[in-house]
């Protein structure tokens, strides 16, 4: 295959930056950078990823491995033979360039930042910190959609939950094939996890990235709107998937679908909706895989720990402290995953049990559900990666987790506490009598239309006070008539009680289906009415005042007795609200008495009031009462309605009727002006109530905004625990291979050397024990190999050199070499020669002693001498 250049500074490129840097940091977001983690054995992947990296590429590299904090770091180094590109070893604030590869150091967790890389020290121990996960999670917010995760060989599972953090930010994530890999536990992990876009050999990645980028540069530049035969192909691939899994992407955010559908299309390199439908339809596998791609699970034990700790400090203490010993809980968390929340909030309940005495005996009962079979699948295994120690405390592993090889299993009693099965929240009949229901990082996928009709259906499906647990980013929206906050931080409402919960009511009928074989007749049966049901029934009717209860809107949530003289439903659309329903000569006082109740939490009343009936008047009085008890109707009132009888007047002559009516008229006037100032006031504290409030609820509105704000910019570094310290040492071990390989070579050559010149060497330490010796020392000490360590002057030798070991000590002490003559008692004869020993840092470490076989040019001498000699006596 043709390996092509990608401009680094091409306008294509440009598109990659990510939409979010500021201007002040263009620059540094014009070119990919790939986040590439490894681990034991990944020297030889790396070498061989690298190698394949074609010249002038234009990507940035920077490489995360588990390395030993203890030892100097020479991967630079032994990467730098394998690539033509600039190999760094990362300094804090180092500005990353195209056409470079950045090595992390040791001891050194890494992030980025608008381009630039950030070393932080390590806050995790040696054995349980996850460099990898940190760095790719970095990347993922600096570069969103444009991030690139590659994971190579390695043990354990470093990495995934960064690899999670790239593909849920739209990144494309790339490892290493399993087979291939020398450790292959971390490519595995990410595999396992369905968070693999493309895999393959290592030496075959960059090609893959390299393709990936210019189908997306090409797509980015040439996208134009969704025409209509666009969105048609679109509809197709949402029936193709109805078709192939049963489950109806339409109501889901068209938005996100597309983008899902177009991660697709780039992995394959399909320029055009339509052509990917018809990949579709020839690749059924490819709608399993599509249809995992819409069901990322964005998911992790006690996710937002601040919400968490709320959920367990506050909210389930009083759900404890209100249920009867013995009792049940009942939870259900919806779009559950693979089942971390659910086993958060199995832990945080048995947490919160101790923290409420006698509860001991109160159950919890959670229902789990997803869309996502193999999800359901792993969560009912209760078996999770090493790496969850970065978001479970190490209490919470020891009590209620089981260590495994390679992770963890939750224990045998949070396990039975949860009941997983697949389920379709918009299909399929939800779960009733919750006290808590957690629906978190869900609805932000579905439509607003959706959304109206789940809030509802939720608030059926929980109890009286039960409570609503949503995701950070999600809201109640215009249903504070059913919900009131909790903690709006937390995302934590208790349900309230409302007439409009008719509405949810409806769309469960819609969608339970009715039981086959079951009569309709049966649904009307009624329970038999005993002596007192029927006596509290007549008192009620006949001799109780009528009374209406409310909410603190006014919505009518139940009506005793005959209310009709004083409420009458309003013209237009059906409206519950008390206020609307009101007749003449109420509504005012109603109201005023109403906001008086709530303020003053006492009883209300208002006497010689006159409602205008069909054709009359009747005089009433009115009582208001705020309800704090019971637990169950806390924050409603109560309204009860009392006739008074209209007294009788006497007769009079005409004049004295007229000024009796005039007189009567003046007290009725002051009696209306003094309503009236007490509606003036009344109303000018409402509004000033009314604008503390406002006040308040912007300020919130803003810290709310500020904190979303933040925690969009912010890493979010659920931590993983990292691997063993085997894994550093296999790192290590990779790296001094490569050193030993080169030493090897040259101790092959320095042996040939020595062989070559025949030149018997023995080195000493500075205590003149034997370091080593070369082949043929045996030929003049009695040496051994395990002789080494002794002291020369222990071991017997051929040579007539007595003082050998002195001069050795004055070589020492002088540091002057000395050079002789000396024989054996064999008559063979060597130039002895001692020198000092002095390593790289010229440091005497010693004494060199070399023996150089003389005996052929000893006698040659003697021969010549002897020639000399008889020559002179012949002269």
């Amino acid at each position: 295959m043709k390996k092509q250049k990608i401009p680094a500074k091409s306008e294509h490129t440009r598109d990659l930056s990510s939409p979010t840097a500021p201007p002040a940091h263009q620059e540094s977001t014009l070119f990919p950078v790939v986040g590439i983690g490894a681990s034991a054995g990944g020297l030889e992947a790396l070498e061989l990823f690298l190698s394949n990296v074609p010249p002038g590429c234009g990507l940035a590299f920077v490489i995360v491995q588990h390395l030993d904090p203890t030892h100097k770091g020479i991967m630079p180094e032994l990467l730098q033979r394998t690539t033509k590109m600039e190999v760094f070893q990362v300094t804090d604030r180092m500005r990353v360039k195209p056409d470079c590869v950045y090595v992390i150091p040791p001891n050194k967790d890494m992030s980025i930042l608008n381009g630039v890389l950030h070393l932080f020290d390590p806050t995790s121990p040696r054995g349980q910190r996850l460099p990898i996960n940190f760095f790719l999670r970095s990347l993922a917010d600096d570069r969103q959609a444009h991030s690139i995760g590659v994971i190579l060989s390695g043990m354990g599972s470093d990495g995934t939950m960064g690899m999670r953090a790239i593909k849920e930010r739209g990144g494309v994530t790339l490892v290493q094939e399993p087979a291939s890999a020398k450790f292959d536990s971390m490519p595995r992990s990410a595999i396992i996890a369905g968070l693999a876009d493309l895999v393959a050999p290592a030496e075959d990645l960059p090609v893959q990235i390299i393709n990936f980028l210019r189908h997306t540069l090409f797509v980015t530049k040439t996208k134009p709107p969704l025409e209509e035969k666009d969105q048609s192909a679109l509809e197709k691939v949402l029936i193709l998937l109805r078709a192939k899994t049963g489950h109806d992407f339409s109501l889901y955010k068209k938005n996100t679908v597309y983008r899902r559908i177009e991660r697709r299309m780039n992995v394959h390199q399909i320029n055009r909706i339509a052509s990917y439908v018809r990949y579709l339809q020839e690749n059924p596998q490819e709608i399993e895989l599509l249809f995992k791609e819409l069901l990322i699970g964005v998911t992790s034990f006690f996710r937002d720990p601040e919400a968490w700790e709320q959920l367990r400090g506050v909210v389930i203490p009083a759900l404890l402290a209100r249920r009867p010993t013995g009792g049940l809980l009942r939870a259900w968390s919806v779009g559950c995953s693979t089942g971390e929340e659910a086993y958060s909030l199995a832990i945080a309940f048995k947490e919160s049990q101790e923290q409420v005495q006698s509860t001991e005996d109160i159950k919890l009962q959670i229902f789990a559900t997803d869309l996502d079979q193999d999800a359901i699948t792993k969560a009912r295994l209760g078996f999770y990666p090493a790496g969850i120690a970065s978001d479970v405390s190490a209490k919470q592993l020891s009590r209620y987790f089981v260590k495994e090889e390679n992770g963890y299993r939750v224990c045998k009693e949070i396990r039975e506490m949860v009941t997983y099965a697949t389920q379709n929240v918009i299909m399929d009949p939800p779960f009733t009598k919750l006290d808590i229901l957690i629906c978190r990082n869900l609805l932000i996928y579905l439509t607003p239309e959706l959304q109206k009709k789940l809030i509802p259906l939720f608030h059926y499906s929980l109890t009286t006070g039960g409570v609503l647990f949503l995701g950070s980013a999600e809201a109640i929206s215009t249903f504070t008539d059913l919900f009131e906050p909790l903690n709006i931080k937390a995302r934590l409402f208790r349900r309230r009680e409302s007439a409009l919960q008719a509405e949810a009511l409806a769309f469960s009928a819609l969608l339970v289906p009715p039981l086959p074989g079951v009569p309709k007749e049966l649904s009307m049966l009624k329970p038999a009415a005993n002596l007192q049901t029927l006596a509290d029934q007549l008192l009620l009717q006949h001799f109780s005042p009528p009374a209406v209860l409310v909410n603190d809107k006014g919505d009518i949530l139940y009506i005793s007795g005959r209310t009709g003289k004083y409420l009458e439903p309003a013209a237009g659309k059906a409206n519950w609200n008390i206020f609307a329903m009101a007749r003449d000569g109420l509504r005012f006082e109603l109201g005023n008495a109403f906001q008086k109740a709530l303020r003053q939490k006492e009883a209300v009343s208002v006497k010689g009031l006159k409602a205008g009936t069909n054709g009359g008047t009747q005089n009433v009085d009115i009582t208001v009462r705020a309800i704090e008890e019971p637990e169950a109707l806390r924050g409603m009132v109560m309204i009860v309605f009392n006739d008074v009888a209209t007294p009788l007047e006497k007769k009079a002559s005409g004049s004295s009727r007229s000024a009796a009516s005039g007189n009567a008229r003046v007290p009725e006037l002051e009696q209306e002006l003094q309503h009236f100032r007490e509606a003036l006031e009344t109303t000018r504290e409402e509004m000033q109530s009314s604008q503390e409030e406002l006040k308040s609820t912007n300020e919130e509105l803003q810290s709310t905004n500020e904190e979303l704000q933040s925690t969009n910019e912010e890493l979010t570094t659920s931590r993983e625990e990292m691997q063993s310290l085997n894994e550093e040492l296999q790192t290590v071990n990779a790296e001094q291979q490569a050193k030993m390989d080169e030493f090897s070579r040259v101790n092959n050559d320095m042996r040939n050397l020595l062989n070559s010149t025949e030149i018997v060497t023995v080195f000493l330490d500075n205590e003149l024990r034997i370091r080593r010796f070369t082949p043929g020392a045996d030929k003049l000490f009695k040496l051994l190999p395990g002789d080494v360590g002794r002291p020369l002057s222990d071991i017997v030798s051929d040579l007539l050199y007595p003082e050998m070991i002195e001069e050795a000590r004055e070589v020492l002490r002088t540091l002057v070499f000395s050079e002789k003559q000396i024989t054996t008692g064999d008559k063979r004869w060597f130039s002895v020669r001692i020198m000092p020993y002095r390593t790289m840092e010229d440091v005497i470490a010693g004494v060199v002693i070399t023996f150089a076989n003389i005996t052929a040019a000893k006698k040659l001498e003697a021969e010549l001498r002897a020639e000399i000699a008889r020559l002179k006596d012949e002269g």
